[in-house]
């Protein structure tokens, strides 16, 4: 296996997860402009849904010549069916990258644990170095049963060697507390938390072996489902566009793919956008005035520009019961 990833040999790995809209996919955008300029760094990023737009969204701001590398697993949790697909998007991403480190970004609805157990594979001891592993929390949620009992929210929690609490200018008096308690009895009464705004993390904190990964009973808990066919290659029909549905762990996903030549305008897309009431929304437009992102949470919607994007994606994500309005985003469409 190492021969076949041109002897890499102790590649520093980071496992940055966290729920669905904590500001991972930021977090990691932050960590990239610090990435020292001689070096290589290479992410890999799992998406619920089964149209990848995280890659995208990397792409947009880092170019390979640049030194990063991305490569996606969309489609659920990446370590499903033995941890198949997410086997082979990484070593097709080792072996065009050859980076100097490595940073996993799982969805927030995906299994860390399965994830640390296929990189903790006999065949990748000698390949990867898994170091610490990163857990990002909104400190808010901890008010809401359907997180706080969710398996893989704690799950998240239980395989971090560094807690985050991010957005933390969000925060209302007693939340940075109740983090702090909640992490204490879960985790070691002792173990601190870092608190973050927007994702800005100190790089610093990725260095460093993972005790977690060497000390954690690593089992598999859910159903693994059969790999199915990626549907972000598949060629779109004569109508420019492609609808693809998901749902497990609780949620339902709804993505996008548009042909290139569709071409939006920016302003009826965002009035657009802004009415869609979803857990998660992430998306990138080419619009009549330039190549867009667009991020929604809870707290808002917002938009930046990318360099370049291959072609216009959108993804949402909902709880199971709750419907996700219809939307028509061919009336957007301006070309």
């Amino acid at each position: 296996m190492a021969s076949q990833k041109h002897n890499l040999s102790a590649v520093p790995t980071n496992i940055i997860t966290g729920f669905l809209g904590v500001g991972k996919t930021t977090a990691i955008l932050h960590l990239l402009k610090s990435k020292p300029e001689s070096e290589r760094w290479a992410v890999l990023v799992n998406e619920f849904g089964e149209i990848g737009v995280d890659g995208s969204l990397f792409q947009g701001q880092h170019a390979e010549v640049n030194g990063v590398f991305i490569r996606e697993v969309p489609g659920g949790c990446m370590c499903c069916a033995s941890g198949l697909p997410m086997q082979i998007a990484l070593n097709q991403l080792l072996t065009r990258a050859k980076p100097n480190r490595l940073l996993i970004e799982p969805t927030g609805l995906g299994h860390p644990k399965e994830v640390l157990e296929v990189l903790s594979a006999s065949h990748y001891h000698d390949v990867l170095h898994i170091q610490k592993c990163i857990t990002l929390i909104d400190a808010r949620k901890l008010h809401d049963t359907r997180y706080t009992e969710h398996n893989t929210f704690n799950q998240q929690i239980d395989i971090a060697d560094v807690i985050v609490g991010n957005k933390q200018d969000l925060y209302q008096a007693g939340d940075q507390t109740l983090l702090n308690n909640y992490v204490a009895d879960r985790k070691h009464p002792e173990m601190s938390v870092i608190f973050s705004r927007h994702g800005q993390i100190d790089p610093s904190i990725l260095k460093g072996s993972s005790e977690t990964a060497k000390a954690i009973n690593l089992h598999h808990h859910h159903n693994h489902q059969s790999p199915r066919p990626s549907s972000n290659n598949t060629p779109l029909p004569e109508d420019g566009f492609l609808k693809i549905e998901n749902s497990g762990e609780g949620y339902q996903s709804t993505g996008w793919r548009f042909s290139p030549d569709k071409i939006f305008d920016r302003q009826l897309l965002f009035c657009c956008l802004s009415g869609i009431r979803a857990e998660r929304i992430k998306a990138v437009f080419i619009t009549h005035e330039g190549v867009f992102a667009y991020n929604a949470t809870a707290d808002a919607l917002t938009e930046f520009e990318l360099d370049d994007c291959i072609e216009s994606r959108i993804e949402i994500i909902a709880r199971n019961g709750e419907s996700i309005n219809e939307i028509d985003l061919l009336q957007c469409v301006v070309k």
